[in-house]
């Protein structure tokens, strides 16, 4: 069991009434506290717990349209997306406990200044590398729109700035992360047909090429409902129209496809993981109508191409630059 986990149940008594349960992980949690609803945003998350806890977790970007008596908010990675979380829990909790729960090298400790705005926060165990924070909130501000926390800002591309929309919590939040500029940089020569942008972010490389390649049918696919909430707004933000999946990992995109095109994730929240993108590269090739190309960049340091190679075959460096390299591949 998650030890943020274990560190409620220290508490069970504190959970007796209905309680959500926001950014819970995928474990026993749920069966250990029947009062307890989820609020969830990642994909894969969401699927282990309909499976064995169904209807009682609720998958978006938005506060479940529910009545609650307390909630607990798992601390995410990004300070914004915690400050939403946060607001728009507590907008519904006015009187009422809400509780923040992370690991130490998560940074709890900081974190729990975050309470601040709601009342008076105090520490109510310390155990598993984790702390457990409450407060009784005495200030319940409005809830704030998603969207006003958008970071908008513009790409340079040879055709025309690109508009990007980024809510909080998405990967580069506000800015072009190095590995997405060197591979907008060389989305020449792309195959015709279908084209995923997978683990799309806010959509940057999927309205990029679906604006220079108009005729392409263009999906996106991101693990994260805020993620694709973004690209779904990067789209709109550039009057252009393209499908947005949220699914875990490439098992979720549609087969037959033209053109694999990745700048791959390899953390979920404070944790490193490769597994999403070491099963893109195993997969891929499943997914790829015969003659269809995968072509992503990733950091130097990271063994992809030997791993490409087992399973699509020859795989080229394209190009290379600021600790970064393109690898590009054709299923035969």
């Amino acid at each position: 069991m998650d030890p943020r986990s274990e560190v409620l149940l220290r508490q069970a008594e504190l959970f007796q009434g209905d309680l959500l349960l926001v950014g819970l992980p995928a474990d026993d949690l749920l069966g250990r506290l029947p009062n307890a609803h989820g609020w969830c945003w990642h994909a894969g998350d969401q699927a282990a717990l309909d499976a064995r806890f169904a209807e009682r977790s609720h998958f978006g970007v938005n506060v479940p349209e529910r009545s609650f008596d307390s909630a607990v908010v798992f601390l995410p990675k990004s300070k914004d997306l915690a400050d939403y979380l946060l607001n728009a829990v507590a907008a519904r909790l006015p009187g009422k406990e809400l509780y923040l729960v992370g690991e130490k090298k998560g940074g709890i400790e900081s974190a729990a200044k975050q309470l601040i705005p709601f009342g008076k926060p105090r520490k109510l165990d310390n155990a598993r590398h984790c702390q457990l924070w409450q407060v009784t909130v005495v200030n319940a501000s409005q809830a704030v729109e998603l969207e006003s926390l958008a970071e908008v800002f513009e790409v340079p591309l040879a055709d025309g700035p690109l508009k990007v929309v980024s809510l909080p919590g998405v990967f580069s939040h506000g800015r072009l992360d190095r590995g997405t500029e060197l591979l907008l940089e060389h989305l020449d020569k792309l195959p015709s047909g279908h084209l995923l942008d997978f683990g799309c972010g806010a959509g940057v490389l999927g309205a990029a090429v679906k604006r220079r390649y108009p005729h392409n049918t263009v999906t996106l696919l991101d693990v994260d409902a805020f993620a694709a909430a973004s690209s779904r707004l990067t789209l709109a933000a550039n009057g252009l129209e393209a499908e947005v999946l949220t699914g875990d990992g490439i098992d979720a995109a549609p087969m037959g496809l033209n053109t694999i095109l990745s700048n791959p994730p390899f953390h979920v929240g404070v944790h490193t993981d490769y597994h999403a993108t070491e099963n893109l590269l195993r997969k891929a090739a499943k997914h790829l109508a015969k003659g269809g190309e995968l072509r992503l960049v990733a950091n130097s340091f990271l063994k992809y191409q030997p791993l490409i190679e087992e399973h699509l075959g020859v795989c080229a460096i394209k190009a290379e630059g600021q600790g970064f390299r393109i690898y590009r591949a054709k299923r035969p």
